[in-house]
């Protein structure tokens, strides 16, 4: 960490040697702008395929295509999942939640104060147990098969993209809307 403190903006590339991909990402990510690259000395071939794995998971960047919701529906009442990270998310930032893998919304983080309740910016009230959501390898997941640990997507307005960490589901009853 000092050394990336020390040489960021100096023009200087931090490369680091690892040996397998828990190393490496460490060092990709660590203080949030990692090293220059990375020197793999491999344990065994199965590393060289984690460390690729590890590289595309690392995307920066997702797709978005702005939609027009055209009516709203109540449904009543349903158990919706509160995902707290472990990460402050921005304002503009959320996650990518839907009914299908092929056509998700960006649900903004509960970084706004409102009249009710103050800001928890480590939040997002993604959905219904049965919704999914975007992945950092581009898969999905149940909402509902989410567990603390597992890594889910964080993305903001302009498709920017990363990794956070699930710290905790919360899971209430709340009113529904299609």
């Amino acid at each position: 960490e000092n050394l990336i403190a020390h040489f960021q903006g100096s023009g200087t590339r931090l490369l680091v040697e690892v040996h397998d991909a828990a190393e490496a990402k460490l060092f990709l990510e660590a203080m949030e702008v990692g090293v220059d690259g990375i020197f793999l000395t491999p344990s065994s071939s199965a590393e060289i395929h984690a460390i690729r794995a590890l590289l595309e998971s690392l995307r920066t960047n997702v797709s978005l295509v702005r939609g027009t919701v055209t009516a709203i529906r109540p449904l009543g009442l349903g158990d919706r999942v509160c995902i707290d990270t472990c990460s402050i998310l921005r304002t503009g930032e959320g996650m990518l939640v839907g009914n299908s893998s092929s056509g998700l919304f960006l649900i903004h983080a509960e970084t706004i104060e409102s009249g009710y309740v103050a800001a928890r910016p480590f939040r997002v009230n993604a959905g219904p147990v049965h919704a999914y959501v975007y992945l950092p390898d581009g898969a999905t997941k149940y909402l509902s098969e989410l567990r603390a640990g597992d890594e889910v997507l964080a993305v903001d307005a302009e498709g920017r993209a990363r990794s956070v960490i699930v710290g905790r589901l919360k899971i209430e009853r709340r009113p529904l809307l299609l």
